[in-house]
């Protein structure tokens, strides 16, 4: 899969990356009831960011506004640089194969076997070579540990294996940018930790920039003590420098009362003595 190009160098200098995804300013209600107030931040390529908050305040709501399904009331959103707020419906698509995205529930076709789900955005985008689609389905089965199910139905598959051929499906078109809505909710522990795991596999191996929203707190830390070595073909514990700076990339963002509460690294988040995220934690 692909990753983020380099920034070209200016006079002579490199240049820090744009952020992935930046939203400046960003504001929306519905029917005069406020779901997201001046809402700032930026998001650095290869980054990992788990967005927090409880029922109602704007989490999955926040992700259809960077994926350009519905739009702010004031405020930019920008994605690998361009903001996509003035953007039609026409010229939205090629900014959305940047993005794949994991809904909560899997959200397959229940009528399409595994293979015609995960293939289905190539045939969107109008690909004929019926050898490579395959070749490309497989390789991202592969990648989910799910290429023995290609032939099975939807109806076949656990809750946690839906949610694996979902990611597949996700990434089958390379994006830099993967969004996760509640990925492990409804799963049990040991499910949860392999979907976790997944996204650690993207983001150590294929350097993708995630957003996650969770209500598991749970999965975030273990986000940061394991890490995917590309050498080893495995998850290790996260020891070495290079493993230790992608733990370092994954952040924490926290939303109440449709503002943005907490920005910060896990060590922010679990030394902080505020009343309110000591009450979130436990």
């Amino acid at each position: 899969m692909s990753v983020l190009p380099g920034q070209p160098a200016d006079s002579g200098r490199a240049t820090a990356p744009l952020p992935a995804i930046e939203l400046r300013h960003v504001s929306l209600a519905f029917d005069q009831k406020k779901v997201l107030v001046d809402l700032s931040f930026a998001i650095a390529p290869g980054e990992t960011l788990f967005l927090l908050g409880v029922t109602g305040t704007g989490k999955s709501v926040l992700l259809k506004i960077v994926l350009g399904l519905m739009k702010p009331d004031a405020g930019q959103v920008l994605v690998n640089g361009r903001d996509i707020v003035p953007l039609s419906e026409t010229e939205l698509p090629p900014l959305r194969r940047q993005m794949g995205i994991v809904f909560q529930e899997g959200a397959l076709f229940d009528s399409l076997d595994v293979y015609e789900n995960v293939c289905y955005r190539l045939r969107e985008e109008r690909v004929k070579d019926e050898a490579e689609i395959e070749r490309r389905v497989r390789e991202v089965l592969g990648f989910v540990e799910m290429e023995e199910a290609i032939d099975k139905m939807p109806s076949e598959l656990s809750g946690g294996m839906r949610r694996r051929v979902s990611i597949a499906r996700a990434i089958i078109s390379q994006p830099s940018i993967m969004l996760y809505d509640s990925p492990t909710a409804g799963l049990d522990p040991i499910t949860a930790d392999t979907i976790s795991l997944l996204i650690a596999k993207l983001r150590d191996a294929e350097h993708v920039t995630s957003v996650v929203v969770t209500h598991r707190l749970q999965d975030a830390f273990f986000l940061a003590n394991f890490a995917y070595s590309v050498e080893q073909g495995g998850f290790v514990a996260a020891a070495s420098a290079a493993q230790q700076a992608a733990i370092h990339e994954v952040r924490f963002l926290l939303l109440r009362d449709s503002r943005l509460y907490f920005e910060g690294g896990r060590d922010d988040l679990v030394r902080s003595q505020d009343p309110y995220l000591r009450k979130f934690l436990t």
